[in-house]
């Protein structure tokens, strides 16, 4: 099987191991004589899937039963509508703070719905930062805080968390399961599937229940978190075979060692890359050095004029998707958990040998 390196921010690369086990099972699933895709989602196998993946989830994260575990549809950009109908049916006030384009977009939703203040924005310096805590303009009764974790598109990370006992809302669509985080921080962590747990069409959200049964009047039935809680994700029919590729994954995490083994790799391949970057002379990563991301890594090179070829040869070489977004330009490679590291090392080779030629 003949495999490129795919550095796509989403839908991004799956681990080889998980496909290949999928395709194993594609027709007949364990014996069942059908493939998931063909199965009730009211039948015993699936139920059994969600649970083992629900399970294996609850175990990479450390997931208490005091938080709700939510297999749903419409990716993250639906919740930036389900945030504020279930959380702020009671008390409209919200704080966002804007980090990127996902920010943006998470805010515009949120105020046909609530009260938004936007406590910091990173927009004067076209999202190349994460403004400093001690310059936020925070809410004194806000309902919850809003943030998106890491940009995808910016490469932008926090590496602090909002302090106070406000609740902490987090878009985690492109860190989730990169490396440890403590749940007991957030109020509701979010997040499509499409990068670092699964296929496009499932969306994870990890809810602390006391946050459940606020919702708006007007907030729809399929966006009610309780309602999906209550009915175990299954109100509705769930993506039933996204939620079985992403217990693959699940279990190809924990088979590594879990979120410490995984972030000490992630950690590696995000500082060779960053490393060849800083010292090339001729490409440049525009985001401040406290505010990197682990995930997405946007770079320019030194003449932008070069950028197709570079595209071109990057092609050529295997190395697919590294075209920026239209919105920053440039180069972005997201080197998500399914980025092997034989991957960085064959995109530094390439970068290295490109400038040797054009600089």
């Amino acid at each position: 099987m003949s495999r490129v390196f795919n550095f796509c921010a989403g839908p991004a690369a799956l681990p080889e191991a998980v496909l290949l086990k999928a395709q194993a099972d594609l027709a007949d699933w364990q014996g069942c004589g059908l493939s998931v895709m063909e199965m009730s989602h009211r039948s015993d196998e699936i139920v059994s899937i969600a649970n083992a993946a629900e399970a294996s989830l609850r175990r990479l994260l450390s997931i208490s039963d005091d938080y709700a575990v939510l297999f749903l549809q419409g990716g993250a950009s639906q919740q930036f509508a389900a945030v504020p109908l279930n959380l702020a049916g009671q008390n409209p006030v919200v704080d966002y703070v804007n980090t990127g384009q996902w920010s943006k977009k998470a805010i515009a939703e949120a105020k046909r719905f609530a009260d938004v203040a936007v406590v910091a924005s990173s927009e004067d310096r076209n999202f190349t930062y994460v403004p400093d805590q001690s310059a936020w303009a925070r809410s004194d009764n806000a309902a919850y805080i809003h943030i998106c974790p890491n940009e995808t598109i910016g490469g932008v990370a926090f590496h602090e968390l909002p302090s106070g006992d406000t609740p902490i809302v987090a878009d985690m669509s492109s860190t989730i399961l990169s490396q440890p985080i403590d749940v007991n921080d957030y109020g509701v962590i979010y997040a499509g599937a499409q990068k670092n747990i699964g296929p496009a069409g499932l969306t994870v959200v990890i809810a602390r229940r006391d946050l459940l049964g606020k919702a708006s009047a007007h907030c729809p039935t399929m966006l009610d978190w309780k309602v999906a809680a209550d009915n175990d994700s299954m109100y509705n029919t769930p993506p039933t075979f996204a939620i079985y590729l992403a217990g693959l994954v699940f279990e190809w995490l924990e088979e590594l060692g879990g979120l410490t083994a995984m972030a000490e790799i992630n950690q590696r391949k995000a500082g060779k890359l960053y490393g060849y970057i800083d010292g090339s002379g001729f490409y440049a990563n525009p985001v401040a050095l406290a505010n990197r991301s682990l995930m997405n890594v946007p770079f320019t090179l030194a003449d932008a004029s070069l950028d197709k070829a570079f595209l071109a040869g990057a092609d050529a070489a295997g190395l697919l998707n590294l075209k920026g977004h239209r919105s920053v330009g440039g180069m972005r490679a997201s080197i998500y958990n399914a980025v092997p590291e034989a991957a960085i090392d064959a995109l530094i080779d390439y970068m290295r040998d490109f400038a040797a030629k054009n600089g």
